[in-house]
């Protein structure tokens, strides 16, 4: 039992010694990931269309 309340003594000192990013910061870069995978999701769309038109063109579909 005194191993449990050990650790969590020490999973809270290690909280507190955390560095939490500001309001600001967290909007930054929640904006930044969702630019990043809105690309990425572009990207992936137009090599997939391409891919798409490709092979229906060499197998004689649409």
């Amino acid at each position: 039992m005194n191993k449990i309340v050990n650790f969590f003594k020490e999973s809270y000192g290690e909280l507190k010694k955390s560095v939490w990013l500001s309001k600001q910061q967290m909007i930054q870069s929640t904006i930044f990931v969702f630019i990043v995978v809105g690309i990425v999701a572009l990207y992936i769309s137009l090599i997939d269309w391409g891919l798409g038109a490709f092979l229906s063109k060499i197998l004689g579909g649409r």
